[in-house]
């Protein structure tokens, strides 16, 4: 099927509602995996972006399916099917050390999930957490946690560069930090 009208059909089984939501994940799922040389790359940033919303309406047993689907590309999978975004949380509110558990959540190096942490404007902790599909309310609660505001205004500044951050250019910036990880030497 020709990319346009592969994705065409892909939003229109997206406008179908919730209750289709798991075989369009899987359906995406597949056409990730076996991504045909034809196709646009642009075109696969806008289908993981939509598996990504599509999982947020799917169970738990299809989620895992989803994750076992995925094997072949595990960065995809920990970005759109993360294992729960509270043992970051509480590894920030507990002071155990949050670099680790972020890096491991994050794919990423531990140099670079530290770098991530020390960034004082909270412009890496907002793409960081954008590009890994975290919601709004899980990047403000670490946000407070690793950069306890000084005032309300600081605060709302950190929300403001998360919600303008674009998806796809989180997530092309978290696949450059993974892609570091991988060029270290062990």
């Amino acid at each position: 099927m020709p990319a346009p009208d592969k994705l065409s059909h892909l939003l229109e089984l997206a406008d179908q509602g919730p209750a289709l939501r798991a075989a369009l994940a899987e359906e995406l799922a597949d056409l990730l995996c076996a991504w045909p040389r034809d196709y646009p790359q642009s075109m696969r940033e806008v289908c993981e972006a939509l598996l990504a919303k599509a999982v947020r309406d799917i169970d738990e047993s299809a989620r895992a399916r989803l994750r076992v689907q995925l094997y072949s590309l595990p960065g995809l999978a920990q970005r759109v099917l993360p294992r729960g975004s509270q043992s970051v949380i509480e590894a920030a509110r507990t002071g155990k050390d949050l670099a680790s558990v972020l890096s491991e959540r994050l794919g990423v190096s531990g140099k670079i999930a530290g770098d991530i942490l020390h960034d004082e404007s909270g412009v890496k902790l907002a793409v960081a957490c954008k590009g890994a599909y975290m919601d709004r309310a899980t990047f403000s609660a670490l946000a407070l946690l690793v950069h306890p505001a000084r005032d309300r205004s600081h605060a709302f500044v950190m929300l403001d560069t998360f919600d303008n951050v674009p998806v796809s250019e989180a997530g092309h910036m978290l696949r450059n930090w993974q892609s570091e990880k991988q060029l270290v030497p062990a």
